[in-house]
């Protein structure tokens, strides 16, 4: 009966995609409909909420913790109160799907060379400066694009491209929890990875239940300053360290990006401080990517960050004791590829997002043995 379920299931799958192809290929007119038809009623009951008194809500997916008047939405944009009720207005309505590398997640330590398939929604539970990806970061449903989507079509989308996994990014996923929920069950059944490029501004609850689902993280440690956080990103450090300690604790696979702001966040004390705590907290094993800033949306008037700086970074993680660090946005740079820490045998070389060759065998050095921490199949 199970084999049957799932035969019925990639039939009705692979059938609803069938038609699409890139982002061209889809009906403008079609998804526009459907974004202006939900924005008049709810879309998805959303997970973590709170019923207060009279109709409103208090949401309990970040720490945010946004009370909600009935009508009213939250910072995200995407999460809004009806009659007392909590509901997610993004659910199956992606904005973004489309193919890409894994390296530009970036996670170099899983499965290395393949590709995804990238899914998005409108919102985000941040307000970054320099985002590049505000056109659709800072709108919400029904001011871009959108397609109609459910888990099932973005499940079997992956497998008609022959796909090795779902990647939820662009935006913040955390604030499509709902429908990045479901279409993580759906994949995992079907065999297929998911991945989250996150900013860890989630709550605890919510993201121990979402990792059960998941196969890699990687968040945005985007200072380790908690100005920075206020000033930049309206928002704090604290709750992203948990995240990162939570998932430590759940033994999920995580790799860390930090980019490098000129004057702002690349102080070296700072970074240094940074490095010693991923080194104490999470481990001298966890990638970290400091990648180059350049100027976007609000934050124009720095100019992109100075190589000596982010080779400096570099500098500071290993001698903090870190073994993996990637130097992000400076395509054909050394710290591009992957060496063995003990050894030091050149294992996997990338090109910008292209893996041009990779030596590991059976998540070791071939050359010595050592274990290379990631996720290898």
């Amino acid at each position: 009966m199970k084999a049957q379920c799932r035969r019925t299931f990639l039939k009705k799958a692979i059938a609803g995609s069938a038609a699409l192809t890139a982002m061209g290929g889809f009906s403008l007119h079609g998804a526009m409909a459907h974004a202006a038809a939900k924005s008049l009623g709810p879309a998805k009951e959303a997970m973590f909420y709170q019923r207060l008194s009279g109709r409103d809500v208090r949401c309990e997916l970040c720490p945010h913790q946004c009370r909600l008047q009935e009508g009213g939405s939250g910072i995200c944009r995407v999460r809004k109160n009806f009659g007392g009720k909590l509901y997610s207005m993004v659910y199956g309505s992606p904005c973004s799907v489309n193919t890409g590398p894994i390296e530009k997640a970036p996670l170099y330590h899983f499965i290395p060379g393949h590709q995804r398939l990238c899914v998005a929604t409108v919102g985000c539970n941040l307000r970054c400066s320099y985002c590049h990806n505000w056109q659709i970061s800072q709108s919400s449903p029904g001011q871009v694009r959108e397609f109609d989507m459910e888990p099932e079509r973005i499940v079997g989308e992956a497998l008609r491209r022959g796909l090795d996994s779902i990647s939820f990014t662009y935006t913040e996923p955390t604030i499509f929890y709902e429908y990045m929920y479901d279409i993580s069950v759906l994949a995992r059944e079907q065999g297929i990875k998911t991945s989250m490029v996150s900013n860890g501004y989630i709550n605890p609850a919510p993201l121990r239940k979402l990792i059960k689902q998941l196969d890699a993280v990687k968040i945005d440690l985007k200072a380790f300053d908690n100005d920075f956080y206020a000033d930049v990103a309206s928002a704090s450090l604290s709750p992203v360290k948990q995240t990162l300690e939570v998932l430590k604790e759940e033994g999920q696979y995580v790799e860390i990006v930090n980019l490098v702001v000129p004057t702002l966040n690349d102080d070296p004390g700072k970074i240094r401080q940074m490095c010693q705590w991923i080194v104490e907290t999470l481990g001298s094993e966890t990638p970290v990517h400091f990648s180059r800033f350049s100027p976007s949306y609000r934050l124009t008037d720095l100019p992109p960050t100075p190589l000596e700086t982010l080779e400096q970074a570099a500098e500071t993680g290993f001698g903090s004791g870190l073994k993996y660090i990637y130097l992000g946005n400076v395509p054909g740079h050394d710290h591009n590829n992957t060496y063995c820490p003990q050894c030091a045998e050149k294992l996997i070389q990338r090109s910008h997002f292209t893996v041009l060759f990779n030596e590991v065998k059976d998540g070791k050095c071939p050359s010595c043995g050592y274990a290379i921490h990631g996720v290898w199949v």
